[in-house]
């Protein structure tokens, strides 16, 4: 066999390999949403959830869903982006950073389960927070930090160190080049990074199972005090996100239309991951060609 027939062959597995994997993943999203698209309507997207009779919704934890994930984002961004800059722009090398790396890596293999137990532990039990929205988003930050953090790094990294040179040419401080030169250049690839992890945390129920509870209060949308317990602001009360009401349905049994429910919040949230990953994809290539004018 000569070279050009050996490379054709591998060539043509490879293809077929990622064709598989396509079909595959392709077919059990259009399987998702032709099983859920014919249950979803407005009524669905906005009334409560009824148990023990048909006909209920998805209103409140569709609300929860994306409450708890700003919530989420406000706590671990800032963190993963002041952790990103110090690895990459500020961290020698030494046993100390060497030890921080490993730490990530393993936070970042982790059951999400795993996550949810910690959090269980030390939010809702030793720091007294309850079941709530504040657990759950102290527990998923534990569990998105990794991603965030090693992103950044390595959008940081990716930035030339030409960059560098130039604004400290210029007379820019080293935190003024940081600011003003690397992080602008790296800014679509951070972001890219950020939506990615918002998806991933938006689909997220086994961590939430025991930090923000398997409930859904009635809320008063009219009330905006974040302290009373049927504001949709408390972050101290209970939260049913939409990935823990779908296993909720499925494992309790309680719904005479839990089949249909199930269905429709199962492509609810297969369309609002897919929403977020092409966001990320747009919003990327929009910042990169403003930034690059390519």
């Amino acid at each position: 066999m000569n070279a050009k027939k050996a490379d054709k062959i591998a060539t043509g597995v490879l293809y077929a390999v990622a064709g598989i994997i396509t079909l595959i993943l392709a077919s059990l999203i259009l399987y998702i949403l032709g099983r859920g698209l014919p249950h979803i309507s407005w009524s669905f997207l906005t009334t409560p959830s009824k148990s023990f009779q048909a006909g209920g919704g998805i209103g409140i934890q569709l609300f929860n869903s994306f409450y708890l994930l700003i919530i989420t984002m406000l706590i671990s961004i800032p963190i993963s982006l002041g952790a990103g800059i110090y690895l990459s722009e500020y961290a020698k090398k030494n046993f100390f950073t060497n030890a921080i790396r490993t730490a990530i890596e393993v936070l970042s293999s982790l059951p999400s389960v795993v996550v949810g137990l910690f959090g269980f532990l030390v939010f809702v039990i030793q720091a007294g927070l309850g079941f709530s929205i504040i657990s759950g988003a102290l527990a998923l930050t534990f569990f998105n930090l990794p991603l965030l953090t090693r992103n950044v790094e390595e959008s940081l990294k990716a930035v030339h160190y030409t960059q560098r040179e130039a604004g400290l040419a210029l007379g820019l401080s080293r935190w003024e080049t940081v600011t003003r030169v690397v992080i602008p250049e790296a800014l679509p690839g951070i972001l890219t990074g950020v939506i990615l992890g918002a998806g991933r945390i938006f689909g997220e129920a086994a961590a939430l199972i025991y930090t923000a509870g398997q409930s859904a209060p009635a809320l008063d949308f009219t009330n905006w005090n974040p302290l009373s317990i049927s504001s949709p602001l408390n972050i101290f009360r209970q939260a049913e996100t939409l990935a823990v009401h779908i296993w909720k349905i499925n494992s309790e049994g309680n719904m005479p239309d839990g089949a249909q429910v199930s269905a429709g919040a199962s492509a609810v949230l297969i369309i609002a991951v897919l929403l977020f990953n092409f966001l990320a994809r747009f919003l990327g290539k929009k910042l990169h060609k403003k930034i690059t004018s390519a």
